[in-house]
């Protein structure tokens, strides 16, 4: 479990912590400027046209733009379970509690990240589910490939590898210096090469150690992306498992996750984002050594 918290708190310091300034609005103006800036990023190398080739496959960068929210049942089999929609321009999220550590809680328990706080009420549940990662992590995991189009990334293409028996198409993405608090992660995805969707993804933390030098035998997670769906015009996975990895070979799966009842055209509540009294801030832990 403490592997899992360590990855997963990285994944939010890097998304949800970064640098980045999403534009607000959802025009059609807005959203082919959004997407032909996208494409130009993605299209100056291999990588970056591999990323691409991904997205299209998953529905492509206009229909990505054109959806203003994502919105779904998104949780860890056997632990925290929540109802989300997340703003997909300014990353703003906002979740109803269903559940922690695999049991039901009382109606009304909540939490966000408003974009700059994050914080979960009533604040008697801060001791079992950390607001500081947990609220933008379902929704990182759930929209890649999309997300890799942001800015401030770079694209390696890698020889190709086996998974599962299949030789798949392979990239590596990397973060400018600066972009979160753990721009010295990377995610290798596993691109099919016949349908050019993403079967699989590997990512490392590196949250409190700068940007270490990539080692391709350090320890990893190999996190499988199964059971698509399209709704919206845009395809996503529905079922998750994460696995050890480390010398380039697959471990143990240590855990599952899980989502369902999807939409990218859910209306966002602005007043969702304002904590209740009785809610509490979740402030950001010091980096390893502070």
């Amino acid at each position: 479990m403490r592997i899992l918290i360590t990855a997963l708190f990285a994944v939010f310091c890097l998304f949800g912590c970064s640098n980045m300034e999403p534009e607000s609005g959802n025009n059609e103006s807005e959203s082919n400027r959004l997407t032909t800036e996208a494409e130009a990023r993605l299209s100056a190398t291999e990588g970056g046209r591999m990323v691409l080739r991904a997205i299209e496959a998953h529905g492509g960068l206009d229909a990505w733009h054109n959806a203003e929210t994502s919105a779904y049942i998104w949780g860890f089999v056997g632990g925290i379970r929540t109802r989300l929609v997340a703003h997909n321009r300014t990353r703003q999220v906002y979740h109803d509690i269903l559940a922690l550590a695999g049991e039901a809680v009382q109606d009304g328990a909540q939490m966000a990240w408003d974009g700059s706080d994050a914080w979960i009420y009533p604040d008697s549940l801060m001791g079992m589910a950390n607001p500081r990662f947990m609220t933008t992590t379902g929704y990182y995991f759930q929209s890649i490939p999309f997300v890799l189009a942001d800015s401030g990334l770079h694209y390696e293409a890698l020889a190709p590898a086996l998974l599962d028996s299949i030789e798949h198409q392979m990239v590596r993405v990397t973060f400018e210096d600066g972009i979160g608090d753990a721009y010295g992660d990377h995610y290798t995805l596993y691109i099919h090469p016949e349908t050019h969707m993403v079967s699989a993804l590997r990512y490392r933390s590196t949250f409190g150690r700068g940007r270490p030098a990539i080692d391709e035998n350090m320890r990893e997670t190999l996190l499988y992306y199964k059971d698509y769906v399209t709704v919206d015009g845009l395809t996503t996975p529905t079922r998750y498992e994460g696995h050890g990895f480390s010398e380039g070979a697959k471990g143990n799966q240590y855990y599952s996750a899980e989502s369902s009842e999807h939409s990218f055209s859910a209306p966002f509540d602005t007043t969702r984002l304002v904590m209740p009294d009785g809610g509490r801030v979740q402030s950001m832990p010091p980096a390893a050594g502070e």
